[in-house]
């Protein structure tokens, strides 16, 4: 088979050292949708030396903060030129719809516009009042170093741009790793910043797998920060590879996500629908794949019932298919070992006593096209407590499990009894209950009467196992960059300390 040139190093295109290349499967059909090299030590090695060539004798980190911000716009406008061929890249590679394709180029885009705005309007550093006219005592910013990026499968180019466009607002040179799963759209981002000028060794990126590829990143001497979005086992392994360096960590590691409804809420027939239509989006856009899902249902137990019922006969309305069809409004699962997984889960949850409103099964032959596809059927399971393991552990399927609560300070327990704190929401038509309920959970981002909307000049992260650190908003930024005190003595003279 003819080379495959998926690796990029010092701003040229290679295939891997040892020639190995990996198949990437469109989750659709199960069918080879591309092949990439698969990358290994020697590739990463060579990237990072690279990017520290880059970063410790190149222009880059030197660059005027009005040029840098200058080229993520341009970054912006060819996302924005290619928007319709990175959303099907992003729709076939993932098995989202289309339509989530083109959403996620579109944040995309806004991610590079706002980090190229913050830095343009930032000052040239904060003065610090030393209390003597004798002293300037200024703080500044300056770049982290060379960052290693490790990505997720779920939202392989939105969650790179969360990396990629701080690290090169900041001045940072940059290796990225995307999942070997779904690495296509990482790929053809990494050709828009050469396009966009980037100097040749700033922006490098090895597709391969996370051992080794990962690994190295993590563990490399010459590597300032490693920025990593997955699964909890994975990031712990992460840390721990990057501890013996000391370098920077940034983990955003999922979450088990409450959504916490009270009956007041649904008191009106328009407050009832929404809060349904709600339910479904926060548990079952993108299969479920998603850090931020709200697979914990934890609903008032008057409204139970009825609200149940109703959340699983429209879930059962849901048109799985290709996500590049119209009408479809869920793609299939990622791989077959997600697939796996998810029948796992359900098979946990009805042996622990669940009840299965609907779903809990592949569909059949004839129920979605291709029929060869990793598809899974939106699943309701209610009768749920907080001892099961679909309860407690992060499924990353089209799973929703249903707790009640009788009492505000149940709901509250409920919804913070969970190792994770990524992500939650509540829902009551009584203004001050909801922000009350919304300040006693702990979790880095809470709706109120909504689910699943970011900015991204807010923060985005979460408490306890969800991970450390920030992406987007001021704090984003600050990931990527080391803070420095310059104190500057105007009128220097001797200090006497010592008589001889």
């Amino acid at each position: 088979m003819a080379a495959v040139e998926t690796i990029h190093v010092d701003g040229v295109w290679q295939a891997a050292a040892s020639g190995a290349q990996r198949e990437v499967l469109d989750p659709a059909d199960a069918k080879t949708l591309a092949v990439v090299a698969e990358g290994g030590a020697e590739d990463t090695d060579a990237a990072i030396a690279a990017a520290r060539r880059a970063f410790d004798q190149g222009p880059w980190p030197g660059t005027p903060v009005a040029e840098r911000a200058a080229l993520l716009r341009r970054v912006a406008d060819l996302l924005q030129r290619d928007r319709e061929t990175i959303a099907l890249i992003e729709s076939r590679d993932t098995g989202k719809t289309l339509e989530e394709g083109r959403v996620d180029v579109d944040d995309v885009t806004n991610a590079f516009r706002y980090f190229a705005d913050l830095v343009a309007g930032e000052s040239a550093g904060r003065v610090v009042d030393a209390g003597t006219p004798d002293v300037h005592s200024v703080v500044v910013h300056e770049p982290v170093g060379v960052c290693a990026m490790i990505t997720p499968w779920n939202y392989p180019l939105l969650q790179a741009s969360w990396k990629v466009a701080p690290a090169l607002a900041a001045g940072n040179t940059f290796v990225i790793k995307p999942s070997e799963v779904t690495p296509l759209s990482t790929v053809h981002l990494v050709k828009l910043l050469a396009e966009a000028g980037l100097p040749a060794g700033v922006a490098n990126v090895v597709t391969g797998a996370g051992d080794p590829v990962g690994a190295r990143l993590s563990e490399h001497p010459d590597v300032d920060l490693v920025s990593f979005t997955g699964g909890l086992v994975s990031g712990t392994k992460v840390a721990q590879a990057a501890a013996p360096t000391v370098k920077k960590v940034a983990l955003e590691l999922g979450g088990k996500n409450p959504n916490v409804v009270f009956a007041d809420a649904c008191a009106t027939a328009e407050g009832f629908d929404t809060a349904v239509d709600q339910a479904l989006n926060a548990a079952f856009i993108h299969s479920g794949q998603v850090c931020s899902a709200g697979a914990r249902l934890i609903i008032e137990e008057s409204v139970r019932e009825r609200f149940v019922a109703e959340l699983a006969r429209r879930a059962e309305k849901i048109k799985l298919g290709r996500g590049t069809e119209d009408g479809v409004e869920c793609g299939p699962l990622v791989s077959a070992q997600q697939l796996d997984k998810t029948e796992a889960y359900v098979a946990s949850a009805l042996e622990e006593g669940a009840l299965l409103r609907c779903g809990g099964k592949q569909p059949e032959p004839s129920e979605v096209r291709p029929a060869t596809g990793y598809f899974y059927l939106p699943t309701v399971l209610d009768q749920c407590h907080r001892e099961m393991r679909v309860v407690r552990e992060e499924t990353f399927g089209p799973i929703l499990t249903v707790e009640s609560f009788q009492t505000e300070d149940e709901a509250v327990t409920l919804a913070n009894d969970t190792e994770y704190g990524l992500a939650g929401a509540v829902w009551s038509a009584d203004t001050a209950r909801a922000r009350r309920v919304a300040a006693r959970l702990r979790h880095g981002t809470v709706w109120i009467n909504d689910y699943h909307p970011y900015l991204p000049q807010a923060e985005w992260g979460g408490f306890g196992k969800s991970g450390v650190g920030r992406e987007l908003g001021p704090a984003g930024l600050d990931e990527y960059r080391e803070t420095k005190h310059v104190y500057e003595n105007l009128r220097p003279s001797p200090v006497r300390w010592f008589a001889g």
